[in-house]
C-alpha cells in the first residue's frame, strides 16, 4: 500500500505482481467506479489473477474514493484523467499498459487513451463507455437523482440499504452520501467535457467492451464495434451492471486474453 502524491491530490495505490524473481509481461491499470466503488473491487476480483498471470497490476482508489484524499472540488472527467496520467509519471511507469476501467473507470481509461494514443496498449471497457453528450445527460439525471434523494431522506435511504443489502452496502452508501454532499462531484461530472465522434474514433488500440446481458449498457456493444477500428464485445448473459463481481473469472479470462494477443502483435511489429 502506498499514498502517492500526484501534485494536486494524493491517492492511495495498491500494486501487484508476479511471484518474486519473475520479471513482469507488461502493465495493467485497473480504475474503478463511482461512489461506492474503490480499488477493493478489483483487489478481490481479477487483480490476483493478473498478478499470477505475469502482469505488474496497479489499482488505485480514485480522488474523493476509498483511502485517496477528498477536495472539495476538482471532480471532472478530465480531473481524473490528469490523476492517472500523473500517478503513472510518479510511479515510473513509461511503457505503454493496458487500460481496465469498470463503469465510470472506463471513461477514464478511455479518456486517457484518446489524450494519450501511445501509452494505452489496450482498453477493457467493463459495463463503460466513452463520453459523449449523451453520456454527460445520463450521469446528470443519475447523480441529480442521487443528490435529491439523499437531500430529503439520508438516514431512510442508509437504513433500507442496511435492512435489503448488508451492513457493508450500507456502509458504502453512506461514504457515498458524504462525497456527494460534501464535494462538488454531483455538479462536476455532468460538466465534464466529452469526446467527438472524431476523437472516438481515433483510439486506435485494441478495445474489448464487457458487458451484462441484462444491462443497460449491452447496448452500447454494436456501437463501440461500429466506431473503433479494432473493438471486439462480449456479453455475459444473467449479469447486470455488477457483472466484474459476479462474473470475475469470464471477465477477467476475456482480459488477460486481449493482454497476451496484443503482446503478441507489438512483439511481432517490433521484431
Amino acid at each position: 500500500m502506498a499514498m502517492v502524491d500526484t501534485g494536486t491530490v494524493r491517492l492511495h495505490v495498491q500494486r501487484l505482481g508476479p511471484r518474486e524473481g519473475r520479471p513482469a509481461t507488461a502493465t495493467v491499470v485497473l480504475v474503478h467506479g463511482l461512489l461506492t466503488d474503490s480499488l477493493a473491487s478489483y483487489y478481490f476480483t481479477v487483480a490476483p489473477a493478473f498478478a499470477a498471470a505475469g502482469l505488474d497490476v496497479v489499482m488505485y482508489d480514485l480522488r474523493g474514493h476509498g483511502r485517496s484524499e477528498r477536495p472539495a472540488e476538482g471532480y471532472t472527467l478530465d480531473h481524473n484523467i490528469d490523476d492517472l496520467e500523473a500517478l503513472l509519471d510518479r510511479l515510473g511507469v513509461r511503457g505503454p499498459v493496458h487500460l481496465v476501467g469498470n463503469s465510470y473507470g472506463g471513461t477514464i481509461a478511455f479518456g486517457y487513451a484518446a489524450r494519450h494514443p501511445g501509452r494505452a496498449a489496450s482498453v477493457s471497457l467493463i459495463e463503460s463507455e466513452p463520453a459523449t453528450p449523451a453520456w454527460a445527460v445520463k450521469l446528470d439525471d443519475i447523480l441529480s437523482r442521487v443528490v435529491t434523494q439523499l437531500a430529503h431522506s439520508e438516514s431512510e435511504t442508509i437504513d433500507w440499504i442496511a435492512t435489503h443489502r448488508g451492513h457493508h452496502t450500507a456502509r458504502l452508501a453512506k461514504g457515498a452520501a458524504r462525497l456527494v454532499r460534501e464535494t462538488s462531484l454531483g455538479r462536476d461530472i455532468p460538466a465534464s467535457r466529452v469526446l467527438t465522434d472524431d476523437q472516438i474514433g481515433a483510439v486506435r488500440c485494441p478495445v474489448l467492451g464487457l458487458y451484462g446481458g441484462d444491462s443497460d449498457l449491452a447496448g452500447q456493444a454494436p456501437w463501440l464495434e461500429a466506431v473503433l477500428p479494432d473493438c471486439r464485445t462480449v456479453v455475459i448473459p444473467g449479469h447486470e451492471h455488477s457483472v466484474l463481481v459476479e462474473a470475475s473469472g469470464t471477465v477477467g479470462g476475456h482480459i488477460l486474453s486481449l493482454v497476451d494477443g496484443a503482446g503478441r502483435v507489438a512483439a511481432e511489429a517490433a521484431g
